[in-house]
């Protein structure tokens, strides 16, 4: 299990710097020390940590002006790349960024780490000459808005919740709307008020297709993630449901409960995929999806 912590300790600083000091500074050949600089003073720090407590991911806010954020010192191991720990870090530094009623974000970056920030909705304002200086670093910039408050693909998204209130009318009617994208989880919401019953609980009905929904959408973002085209249809599915619904209800997809083989897709050929979602009443979970969907391979 990971989780996202400030450092507070002396331990939590040590392997936070470590980090930083593996990932940004050793491969350049440049000396303990130039891991830091005179904004981790009055910076905001966030690390993923696992349960040893050892840091996979760190990254660092500061404030140029009372409107600019400015995010620095992102740093992954190398063995965790791709596990989404750098996405957690962007989205915890944004939502720090917002509380603190900051406009918009800017962020400076190499080649390698270009296409990433862009995935997670930030525009390319000055291209770098990194063909004479490699080293030369790009910058990218995201005004903050209701819309992008979805960290990762928030074009992407926008448009599948366009497509479930277009061709699948009964989404909007019950408020579903996505709350939630980091390539690894996918979360969404409804209204309560338009999916109550006359115990003041949320429909039976309501949550099954909150819950499919989320499973889909989920599904339908990691085939454009992979280039493969298919349209999702839903085989199968149960639910257990636990305890009723009374606020304002989740659901929560995630790609490690997501269990099949796509690569069929590739040969014309459909493919087979079990996923499962939980549907929340607060931060409780009360009810659990399970379903298998197939891809219907494109002709």
């Amino acid at each position: 299990m990971y989780q996202v912590i400030s450092p507070a300790n002396e331990q939590q600083w040590q392997t936070y710097y470590d980090l930083r000091y593996r990932v940004l500074r050793e491969p350049f050949q440049r000396p303990r020390g130039s891991e830091k600089d005179e904004y981790d003073q009055v910076g905001l720090h966030r690390m993923v940590v696992n349960d040893a407590g050892q840091a996979v991911a760190v990254g660092r806010l500061h404030f140029n002006s009372p409107d600019e954020g400015q995010i620095r010192f992102m740093a992954s191991a190398p063995e965790h790349r791709g596990e989404g720990h750098g996405v957690a870090i962007v989205y915890a530094l944004e939502q720090l960024a917002r509380h603190e009623g900051a406009k918009h974000i800017v962020i400076n970056s190499r080649d390698n780490t270009l296409g990433f920030y862009q995935k997670c909705g930030y525009d390319l304002v000055e291209e770098a000459d990194t063909v004479s200086n490699p080293g030369a670093e790009h910058q990218l910039r995201k005004t903050l808005t209701e819309y992008n408050r979805i960290i990762y693909r928030p074009d992407w998204c926008q448009e599948l919740q366009a497509t479930w209130h277009e061709e699948i009318p009964i989404s909007e009617t019950m408020g579903i709307r996505i709350s939630q994208y980091t390539g690894r989880e996918f979360e969404t919401h409804a209204q309560l008020s338009r999916n109550i019953n006359v115990h003041g609980t949320m429909f039976a009905g309501s949550i099954y297709s909150l819950a499919t929904l989320t499973c889909w959408g989920l599904l339908h973002l990691q085939l454009r993630e992979r280039q493969l085209p298919g349209a999702v249809v839903l085989a199968d599915g149960n639910i257990h449901y636990h305890k009723p619904i009374t606020r304002e209800p989740r659901a929560v997809a995630r790609l490690l409960d997501m269990n099949g083989d796509l690569s069929s897709l590739k040969s014309g050929q459909n493919a087979r995929v079990n996923l499962k979602s939980q549907v929340f009443d607060g931060d409780k979970p009360v009810a659990e999806f399970t379903g298998q969907f197939v891809v219907l391979a494109k002709k």
